[in-house]
């Protein structure tokens, strides 16, 4: 589509500005405070709405291939477009797990033909893959993903000389999901002393502990500063972790971190309303480290905002607690669920883009995107201000079928989503003709 959209205020580059996007060819030509438009160019009219750049979410499970019943690439990319995310980056826990170069490619091959929005894959990290990790194409992958906890078989790697074998072999970024699997088996076996066969939701985050958490972050990042390897830690759920990370800007740290929806939006009041449906690991924990989370997101000690969207069927959800899938549908309401961290005081705009765009863009190393800049593609999202309140709508998009967020209104709405300069998402519907394309990595 070539386009002029008038009347914005462009959220980007640290500012909000009032003016006119012009896009060619999928990117966009000119930013001006007023554009004239050409002879029969199409006009789309802003209304003096916020202009953000589309999210870039660092962290998914899209479950394809093989987990596809409760959700595949092209449902849930459905959902991030609704969402405000642009470009995803889907995790490996799948079947078979991504854990070669093969794997990424029949992952693309997937995307290609499915996926509503822009998308990059990671490469798994397991005990005995190290060969496809040293010899990966960095411009290929989003990263190498390890399991430092909270996985099964030959993914969970917890082997000191396997970590250290990775962590120096990484030809990019490694991103690692952090809790000590020790301590958690010995809290779950104290657990199921008290409770026999009926733990409540609300021992989940004293299962899956702060000291978890702390003990596996502190090795990581161990690891990262003896081998030099590029470390990213996902989803920081505890106040005692923050200690490990410095404020600044991202693209000079060796080590980055990312916070959720979830962890900034919950805490444990909410596991009596939503019981194991809250069930995520890390676990959603206590309202000072909820505190403690958002303060370290607006300081820039932590340094992304995703999602983690991990969809699960209800039935998957609602059984007893060592049998309950852990991880929550988050990507159909990403924006306006990060927006609220605005309405109550916590974040700015300019903040939002940041977190959620400039600086994924920034650490991942993703060409053209993650800015409202000429010469970039026209990756945006047109939101809509609604003071009186939103609700989640009932035909959720996500296969699964529910949202964490019901009964929750949203003082912003995504108006219209745009990826390489094509409406995917507007008033509510999706534009099933529209494709993603694979992120680009300038390594």
């Amino acid at each position: 589509m070539n386009f002029l959209l008038r009347e914005c205020r462009i959220v980007s580059d640290n500012k909000v500005r009032d003016g006119d996007i012009r896009v060619r060819d999928g990117k966009i030509a000119d930013i001006a405070p007023a554009l004239a438009a050409a002879a029969g160019e199409k006009i789309i009219e802003g209304g003096g709405r916020l202009l953000f750049p589309g999210l870039i979410d660092d962290q998914v499970h899209f479950r394809q291939p093989g987990l596809t019943h409760k959700a595949d690439i092209a449902s849930e990319s459905a959902a991030a477009a609704a969402g405000g995310v642009t470009s995803f980056m889907d995790m490996p826990n799948v079947i078979p797990p991504t854990l070669s170069m093969q794997h990424i490619e029949e992952k693309r091959t997937i995307a290609a033909a499915h996926a509503r929005v822009n998308y990059a894959f990671y490469l798994g990290a397991s005990i005995n893959n190290i060969d496809d990790i040293r010899t990966a194409d960095a411009t290929r992958i989003a990263g190498v993903k390890i399991f430092m906890g909270s996985s099964t078989g030959n993914m969970l790697v917890d082997d000191e000389s396997v970590l250290r074998q990775i962590f120096s072999a990484s030809p990019t970024l490694i991103a690692t999901h952090c809790e000590s699997t020790p301590r958690v088996n010995q809290r779950l076996a104290a657990a199921k002393e008290k409770y026999g066969d009926d733990i409540p939701a609300t021992e989940h985050p004293n299962i899956r502990d702060a000291d978890a958490c702390f003990a596996s972050s502190s090795r990581a990042i161990a690891l990262a500063r003896e081998t030099g390897a590029r470390l990213h830690i996902l989803h920081i759920s505890t106040a005692k972790e923050l200690s490990l990370f410095t404020t600044g800007n991202a693209t000079d740290k060796q080590i980055t971190s990312e916070a959720c929806a979830h962890h900034l939006l919950f805490d444990e009041r909410d596991y009596a309303s939503l019981g194991m449906r809250l069930k995520t690991n890390p676990a959603v924990k206590n309202i000072t480290d909820q505190a403690a989370i958002r303060e370290a997101v607006a300081s820039g000690r932590i340094d992304v905002l995703a999602t983690d969207h991990a969809p699960h069927l209800l039935e998957e959800k609602e059984l007893p607690y060592t049998k309950a899938a852990a991880g929550m549908p988050l990507i159909e309401y990403a924006l306006p669920a990060f927006l609220q961290l605005v309405t109550e005081g916590v974040l700015s705009y300019p903040q939002i883009a940041t977190r959620g765009a400039h600086t994924v863009a920034d650490i991942f190393a993703i060409k053209e995107r993650g800015y409202i800049r000429e010469g970039y593609w026209a990756d945006f999202v047109l939101v809509e201000n609604a003071p009186d309140g939103v609700l989640p709508r009932k035909d959720i998009l996500s296969k699964c079928g529910w949202t964490p967020f019901t009964g929750r209104k949203f003082s912003h709405a995504i108006a219209a989503t745009f990826i390489n300069g094509e409406c995917v998402w507007q008033d509510g519907k999706i534009n099933d003709t529209v494709r993603g394309m694979a992120l680009e990595f300038a390594r």
